[in-house]
């Protein structure tokens, strides 16, 4: 049975999907008194889940008529995907971040689940067995490297 946080990700995700303009505006206290939580839970959901590594861009603005905007940003295949992936991974990047770049890439279909399992397997912290701070050194530098691979297929 999916928790709170998951009921409220597919909630949002729904919605996002079922809106015309790739984005979607929603009242804090509204989605909390919806699913029967607190607002900071809305909060910690928006902050883990809806994420820039994870394809979002949140807006809040707060007071009486506040409301947060969530905005679908997809990679553009017009652009160069690799261009922005590089930048977005930068020169170092955590277990947690690769995880939610690589579920992006799947989603989007620019990778395909099997390339997302290895792509998985190799940022794995049990796999890059070095300390940090060259452990986020060595996995982005992989990552860039596996990207360009998959990239320049296409």
């Amino acid at each position: 049975m999916p928790n709170i946080s998951e009921l409220i990700e597919q909630h949002i995700k729904a919605l996002l999907k079922s809106s015309p303009n790739d984005y979607i505006e929603l009242q804090r206290n509204e989605l909390a008194a919806q699913f029967k939580c607190v607002p900071s839970q809305i909060n910690y959901v928006l902050s883990t889940r809806f994420t820039s590594e994870n394809g979002f861009l949140v807006e809040s603005r707060r007071g009486g008529g506040g409301f947060i905007r969530i905005v679908k940003v997809p990679l553009d295949r017009h652009d160069d995907p690799a261009v922005k992936i590089y930048r977005l991974v930068g020169e170092e990047i955590t277990q947690s971040q690769a995880e939610k770049i690589i579920k992006r890439l799947a989603e989007e279909q620019f990778i395909t689940t099997r390339e997302a399992r290895i792509f998985g397997a190799v940022m794995d912290r049990n796999t890059l067995r070095i300390e940090l701070p060259w452990r986020d050194n060595l996995r982005a530098h992989l990552l860039r490297a596996m990207l360009a691979a998959v990239f320049r297929e296409g």
